[in-house]
């Protein structure tokens, strides 16, 4: 294990952090707030401790997947903890692990949070809560990889694997520093087009930014304590949200696809063909079963098609309490909720491709049983996929679902129904926010105790992560030397 890399890691996430503090303290500044303050001493904390660990160069460069993999999970807890400092010494959330969870949440870009009257908070405060979507949603070492040249070269890959969804990574450029500075392109150019359409629509400068921000992460968290139906009267704002709810939850792969004028291969992209198709059948077979409710075919699939990409790309943002709906239409909630978006994309879940190869694995496996002679391969867009792939969404899956079950046993221990713990459980390690009931729409985690925020932290970090990173820090052996 390359320690001495993986703190200088650390402090580069810690510079990156602090000096992105200043935004907020810009903020509180131009709104005249004094909570200003509290981002410019804690973002000074921060760089001076980053600038600390960065000084000294490690004497290696040479960075193995372990390496990678524990530098990306580090990275995502440091990032928690020195940013909840504002919320916590401000005053905004007094309890630390409150504070560490509403943190958490913003970076993996889950939208789960512990406040009750959200519109009490300070610019400066919402601004961060709200930019938090923003960096942690394409990833904190994306970004590093993209302006850092130390963190350049072969080594690098190790530390993408690590934080990009999905069953693999490809190096689709000939520079992986030139990959990431072309997502992060890609993600700012989409989130300014947001910001204008918003603002076409009415919508006010700083509600702009932070709508687009949060949904540019597929995070969810708004300035207002009823979300999005804080709109109710504007369909063409809450339209716009939508669709780009559902645009950063396709592999962005796709988009440098059409950037590069392969509109073939785009198009033709069979996790995004899957994933559009069926948020649109759930879209459907929702808005006719809430027909009843609504009276209208219009508002009926209106309210379907903002909750189902909302859900389904794991944005988690709302317009009405979906608690009220019938319970068909929360079943299907709940599985969209699990399978969440596109792996490359800035949404959670379990993926659409790994998805794809386990239901593609299992029909490879019956056609062995019937033709024990035949062969029988795994492919997506026609490119055969390896045994290890498949072994590895396979066990996945295993460790997804042992999580969990151990996760909602440990979280009923606060006596709330099984709705509530299991659709908690599943939409904070999905990273989509909100879940039925008690953390329904209009709900929050506020009322959980110290033990099951704490699960909830894990479950959120893990998610974002895709299990392996995180997991792989509480091994011993792995910090041992090679």
């Amino acid at each position: 294990m390359n320690k001495r890399l993986i703190f200088y890691i650390q402090g580069w996430v810690l510079l990156i952090e602090g000096a992105t503090m200043q935004l907020s303290t810009i903020v509180g500044l131009y709104y005249g707030e004094k909570d200003y303050l509290y981002f410019l001493l804690c973002g000074l904390g921060a760089m001076a401790l980053g600038g600390a660990l960065v000084i000294k160069k490690p004497k290696s460069n040479v960075m193995l997947l372990r390496d990678g993999f524990a530098a990306t999970a580090l990275s995502w807890i440091v990032l928690s903890l020195a940013g909840c400092l504002p919320f916590w010494v401000s005053g905004a959330i007094p309890d630390f692990v409150d504070a560490v969870f509403e943190t958490a949440s913003g970076f993996t870009t889950t939208g789960a949070t512990i406040l009750r009257d959200i519109e009490s908070l300070s610019h400066s405060i919402l601004f961060w809560r709200s930019f938090s979507h923003f960096l942690g949603g394409m990833g904190v070492v994306v970004f590093l990889l993209a302006i850092i040249p130390r963190l350049g070269g072969n080594q690098s890959i190790n530390l993408m694997k690590a934080e990009s969804t999905g069953p693999k990574v490809a190096k689709s450029m000939p520079k992986l520093r030139n990959y990431a500075a072309l997502l992060y392109g890609i993600y700012g150019g989409l989130t300014v087009l947001e910001i204008i359409l918003l603002l076409c629509g009415g919508m006010g400068f700083f509600d702009s930014v932070t709508t687009s921000f949060s949904t540019a992460g597929t995070g969810g968290f708004m300035v207002y304590n009823d979300s999005m139906g804080h709109f109710n009267g504007n369909h063409y704002l809450q339209a716009v949200v939508a669709v780009f709810m559902l645009l950063f939850g396709v592999n962005f792969y796709v988009y440098i696809l059409i950037l590069s004028r392969k509109f073939k291969l785009a198009f033709k992209n069979e996790e995004m063909l899957i994933y559009v198709g069926y948020m649109l059948l759930v879209t459907l077979l929702i808005a006719i079963d809430i027909y009843h409710i609504y009276g209208s075919v219009y508002e009926s699939f209106h309210q379907s098609f903002f909750y189902v990409t909302s859900v389904g790309s794991t944005t988690g943002m709302a317009m009405t309490d979906v608690n009220k709906w019938p319970e068909f239409s929360k079943a299907l909630i709940l599985l969209v909720t699990c399978v969440g978006a596109c792996a490359g994309s800035t949404g959670g879940g379990f993926k659409v491709s790994r998805l794809l190869i386990l239901i593609k694995g299992m029909r490879k496996e019956f056609n062995l049983i019937l033709h024990p002679r035949s062969v029988h391969t795994v492919k997506m867009d026609n490119k055969r996929i390896t045994h290890e792939v498949t072994r590895s969404v396979s066990v996945y899956f295993v460790i997804y679902t042992l999580i969990v079950i151990i996760t909602t046993i440990l979280v009923s221990l606060n006596g709330f129904d099984f709705m509530t713990n299991i659709s908690a459980v599943l939409a904070t390690l999905n990273n989509v926010g909100p879940g039925m009931n008690v953390v329904g729409s209009t709900g929050n985690y506020a009322d959980f105790n110290i033990l099951s925020k704490i699960i909830f932290i894990f479950n959120m970090i893990a998610g974002r992560l895709e299990l392996y990173p995180f997991l792989l820090i509480f091994m011993p052996s792995a910090w041992k030397r090679t």
